[in-house]
């Protein structure tokens, strides 16, 4: 039987760019379970579940996240790491879409996990925006740089 450690790199592994498998993804949920991305203050439950996924490779089509150090007590994983791709597509926001800058980014991340019987329970993703979009070169001007 898989680790919880071993769930979580299995959902990272899922979502990679280059072998991404949405259901799969979805799969590792508990049925009530969902995905809290903090910074955007929203939760996806279900099917859902994968929209951030595919978002990401949508406006990352090299999308990478870097492990660093994971954490385990019980049933909770928490881990570091850094969201790393160029920016090729469009990333729908809330205020409009930025529209390809081409440019990299590797900004810091932190995830939270709860699991419950091998499968995950919440994941709270507090990623940083302010980051990503300083790297991308858009902090200064976002309105500008964002179509409606």
């Amino acid at each position: 039987m898989p680790t919880n450690e071993d769930i979580i790199r299995t959902l990272y592994a899922v979502a990679e760019a280059t072998s991404k498998d949405t259901a799969k993804f979805i799969s590792l949920f508990a049925d009530d379970g969902y995905f809290y991305d903090v910074p955007g203050g929203k939760k996806y439950y279900g099917e859902e579940i994968g929209l951030p996924v595919d978002v990401m490779v949508t406006a990352f089509p090299d999308m990478h996240r870097e492990l660093y150090t994971f954490y385990v007590k019980d049933d909770v994983v928490i881990v570091e790491l850094a969201l790393q791709g160029t920016h090729e597509g469009d990333l729908p926001m809330a205020g409009g879409v930025l529209a390809p800058t081409g440019k990299r980014m590797d900004a810091p991340c932190c995830d939270v996990f709860h699991l419950k019987d091998g499968k995950v329970t919440s994941f709270h993703c507090y990623n940083l925006p302010s980051v990503i979009l300083q790297q991308l070169g858009v902090l200064g001007n976002l309105q500008a740089a964002l179509t409606r």
